[in-house]
């Protein structure tokens, strides 16, 4: 049974309360009572001057205050006032985030402290270099610094110090997941605190020890820590701290499926939010309440009307349709593997179904919500969920509910290889489900037997569960279940080492997949397909391992961008009847691939990731000479999924910031991170082009198009590096492609824009006055930086193409909009944003009316009729967005479908100036060599000269036509 890979929701907003380090008593830097001279009085006037400011939290002039008396005290010799000064420099630059200063000064302050044999001073750098590698997640670092601190308090005598210390530990182990060894610290913290007075040092340290128990999943434990920091948080009137504690006391009642108990807190923290004006804190606690208003993609016609319906509701204070009517919304979206927005609904609908005591209506909600959340791994939810439907079922006597929760609870176990619960599960719902004759259930319950036989390679016991799980899901018409029964079949052969068996049960599970597409839009396409390409991905090992490599490219071809293929086609040739046939564009064979590879005079290149650790690839050669090699990765990747290599080689080769909103992709943590600390550009060259290399042509001058697949989408393949260091881009020239057979559809939509008139001017925009943009929900828009770089490379451009550049208060998304179905060149240079959950809210910054945001999504791009050549978006992360068994979905798949045959975009966020260099570069070689791959080979050849980092010049690539 297939556990869907699809990207996890976090349904709760968690806030939290930073290390408290201490702030330094003045009297423990009182001055001398002795005769001075002017230079000395001036330097202790600015030394206070500098405390007072850094206390009143004016810490910019409390620095440059703070730096005059550090040079009057270093010209004066006075080593105490130098000393001192460095100290709170160090916790000046600390207040401001800049912690590379705050350690430097520290730890000058540091060594003077022990000089002059200053144990307190020592112990108040010590405290403020933790801080700083705490700041800077750091945490060894940290805490040896505060472990060096303990000794020295313990010494002076000084409980509250030591306290700090012992409080700034457990946060450090907290922040390091060694929530164990947190524990005692704040234990031993607390009292020292009290005997002190110290109310908020207690308060903080009660709430650290909730958090600690809250991650170790003791969720009561950290409940009775949270309710003792929560009065005393009160009696310091720290109404902020105040509303985190009550927020994590909901989360912590939400953890146990106590969402009455969640709600209430939820609702105190919100109260409290809106009192500070607080809007994130308020839009956290909105998204709380309803376990999610998250934002939403909706597509289908159904749902479009279903939510026209539910303001309806609303008005006529309906709650009961109101609730109806989100269920049904999730029940849509799960049938079309939309589970994040299934889930947004459900938990909008559930909250609902208990106010009004509908016990059916929350029984069968928290039942759907434990069915997304098993799909997702998330087995703890979807338990919780489960024992709560499980109880209603129980009480109201609903035998058939009773019988969903425990084939849902054995498809949990199954998922988690846990085979004899699972086994036991099943079992207690099959005579259920027979003896009030759902037999559609009944069907589904023999075949999960089935697959867990299989697993347990108990293949005779699997075979005679599908054997009757098939013909009744035939029986009853379920061809989706007939499906799932086909597809668990092949895979059981094919582990069973019977590929030949195996065949015709993919096959037929294939074709009936595919069926259930018709009628579809294409975004429902798109999402139903992640849900089914598990048994073209089998298809491919059966054909393999039979040695039929040509198939198997066939089938690779077959299960990939169907749905912007049948956009694409439909676009270039209206078809009458396409949304009545289960496959309205035949896929490719052999010899159609052969043509196209000869049509493009280019070697294709074609990746499969099989699982997590293995890869298939397909050379074909422009004479049409196909190769097929295998590489196996799991003695490389150790259990490693493919795509956390390639996200941490972005992150350590490759992360930037530039044309966007800040937005930098963060390592996942995981239990092989030293491995993955290896990961780069090298290991990806020896991994993807080794194993063809000679296989690749020999001329620098002739195109490879690599067809990605998955994770391979975020491959930079122009800059990876062989052994010798040298970058692929100094070998090739390359191209890239959603699937071959798009390359087709390309092909013609080049040959309907060259057979039409000559068309309008290029269309140049850049830098225009940029919107604002939410970064954080709640909080006040902020409007985008402007892009100089954008400017100058827009203006360099209108003067090589002869025309006006669209610049800064020109550049409205309505005159865009306007301009782009007539113009024969686009060129965007702005900011681009990219949404790697809804694909299509991916969009282009232009300059904001009153009608328009001055955002230009893909989804409003997919809407316009294009006759562009080629269209350019120089901008950040354009060649992102939501990664998919159809490709990616976003700003390039849109313009495609728009009817652009060419398309450049950038797969990470671009410095503006190498940028800029790279653009003027490319439409140089352009005007020269006529061939947009070329150029942009050289472009970045050149740029590689003056910018030799890969991050500055190989973020661009060309999708599509050279």
């Amino acid at each position: 049974m297939k556990s869907p890979n699809l990207k996890l929701v976090s349904l709760m907003f968690l806030t939290g309360i930073t290390v408290w380090g201490g702030i330094p008593l003045l009297h423990s830097f009182s001055r001398p009572a002795l005769a001075q001279t002017t230079a000395q009085k001036e330097s202790d006037r600015l030394f206070k001057l500098g405390i007072q400011q850094y206390q009143t939290r004016q810490i910019t002039g409390a620095i440059r205050s703070l730096q005059q008396a550090l040079k009057i005290y270093q010209q004066t010799s006075d080593r105490r006032g130098e000393t001192e000064t460095l100290l709170f420099l160090g916790l000046s630059y600390t207040s401001l985030k800049q912690y590379d200063s705050a350690i430097a000064y520290s730890e000058q302050a540091l060594a003077r402290f022990r000089e002059l044999r200053d144990i307190q001073g020592e112990a108040l750098a010590l405290m403020n270099l933790g801080n700083a590698y705490n700041a800077l997640s750091q945490y060894a670092k940290a805490i040896s610094y505060y472990q060096q601190t303990l000794p020295i308090y313990q010494r002076l005598g000084d409980r509250e110090g030591r306290a700090i210390a012992l409080m700034n530990l457990g946060n450090a182990h907290n922040e390091q997941s060694q929530y164990t060894a947190a524990i005692p610290y704040l234990e031993q913290a607390i009292p020292l605190f009290r005997a002190v007075q110290n109310t908020g040092g207690e308060a903080i340290s009660f709430y650290d020890l909730g958090n600690a128990y809250f991650s170790l999943a003791k969720y009561s434990k950290a409940i009775s820590y949270y309710q003792q920091a929560l009065p005393l948080f009160q009696t310091t009137k720290n109404q902020a701290s105040e509303a985190d504690v009550l927020n994590r006391l909901g989360v912590a009642y939400d953890s146990l499926s106590q969402y009455p108990e969640a709600i209430r807190y939820f609702e105190q923290a919100l109260s409290i939010y809106q009192a500070l004006q607080n809007r994130e804190g308020e839009a956290k606690m909105l998204g709380n309440l309803g376990n999610a208003y998250r934002a939403l993609s909706q597509y289908a016609q159904a749902i479009a009307y279903t939510k026209q319906a539910i303001p309806v509701f609303r008005a006529l204070k309906d709650p009961n349709s109101e609730a109806t009517a989100l269920t049904n919304l999730g029940n849509i979206h799960i049938s079309l593997s939309q589970t994040s927005q299934a889930i947004t609904y459900y938990e909008q609908s559930l909250p609902i179904f208990r106010e009004l005591g509908d016990r059916a209506g929350e029984a069968n909600t928290l039942n759907n919500l434990a069915v997304v959340y098993v799909s997702q791994a998330q087995f703890p939810k979807a338990i919780a969920y489960l024992e709560q439907a499980l109880l209603i079922y129980q009480a109201t006597q609903n035998r058939e509910g009773e019988a969903s929760v425990y084939a849902i609870w054995g498809n949990a176990y199954l998922i988690q290889a846990q085979y004899s619960k699972a086994i036991t599960y099943y079992e207690q719902a099959l005579p259920i489900f027979r003896q009030v004759g759902d037999r559609n259930r009944e069907g589904y319950v023999l075949d999960n037997l089935g697959t867990t036989f299989s697993f347990l390679r108990q293949y005779e016991k699997a075979m005679s569960y599908y054997k009757q799980s098939l013909p009744i899901l035939r029986a009853v018409s379920d061809r989706n279940g007939e499906a799932i029964s086909l597809s668990n079949l092949g895979r059981m052969l094919l582990a069973m080492e019977q590929p030949t068996q195996a065949e015709p049960f993919l096959r037929q599970a294939i074709q009936l997949r595919e069926c259930l597409r018709v009628g579809l839009t294409d975004d429902q396409k798109v999402s139903i397909f992640e849900d089914q390409k598990d048994a073209y991905q089998s298809l491919q090992q059966v054909l393999i391992a039979q040695n039929k490599p040509a198939e198997a490219l066939e089938i690779a071809e077959r299960g990939r961008a169907r749905a912007f293929v049948e956009l694409l086609a439909q676009r270039l040739n209206p078809l009458p009847n396409a949304s009545d046939v289960c496959t309205p564009v035949q896929p490719p064979n052999l010899v159609q691939i052969q043509q196209i590879a000869k049509q493009q005079n280019a070697t294709l290149v074609e990746y499969s990731v099989i699982g997590r650790d293995r890869l298939f690839i397909w050379v074909v050669q422009p004479n049409g000479k196909l190769h097929f090699r295998e590489v196996e990765l799991k003695a490389s990747l150790k259990g490693i999924a493919l795509a956390e290599w390639v996200k941490m080689t972005r992150y350590e080769d490759l992360n930037v910031r530039g044309r966007g909103i800040g937005l930098v992709e963060s390592p996942a943590e995981t239990q092989n991170a030293e491995l993955l600390d290896k990961a780069n550009l090298n290991t990806l060259h020896q991994w993807l082009i080794e194993p063809i290399a000679e296989l690749l042509p020999q001329q620098a001058d002739q195109r490879i198009i690599f067809i990605p697949h998955d994770a391979l989408f975020l491959v930079p393949f122009a800059a990876l590096r062989d052994a010798e260091g040298r970058y692929l881009i100094e070998k090739h020239t390359i191209a890239t492609a959603p699937s071959i057979q798009t390359l087709a559809l390309t092909r013609k939509q080049k040959q309907a824009i060259a057979s039409r008139s000559k068309g309008g001017a290029a269309l140049i925009v850049g830098n225009p006055v940029m919107p604002e943009v939410t970064v954080i929900a709640g909080e006040k828009p902020v409007q985008l930086a402007a892009l100089p770089g954008a400017k100058a490379e827009a203006q360099a451009l209108a003067t090589l193409f002869k025309t006006s550049a669209l610049l800064g208060a020109q550049a409205t998304e309505a005159t865009v909009k306007a301009q782009m179905p007539k113009a024969s060149l686009i060129h965007l240079a702005t900011h681009g944003l990219f949404d790697d959950d809804r694909g299509l809210e991916s969009a282009l910054a232009l300059t904001p009316t009153d009608t328009e945001d001055g955002f230009l999504t893909a989804a409003e791009m997919s809407d316009l009729s294009l006759q562009a050549k080629l269209v350019v978006l120089s901008a950040c992360d354009t060649g992102r967005g939501k990664i998919t068994g159809d490709g990616v979905i976003g700003l390039s798949r849109s313009l495609i479908s728009a009817g652009v045959p060419s398309v450049i975009v950038s797969l990470w966020a671009v410095p503006d100036a190498p940028t800029a260099f790279l653009m003027t570069e490319f439409y140089k070689n352009r005007e020269s060599t006529g061939d947009h791959a070329k150029a942009l080979r050289q472009a970045m050849l050149t740029t590689l000269q003056r910018y030799p980092k890969p991050r500055d010049w190989a973020a661009f690539a060309l999708i599509g036509e050279s």
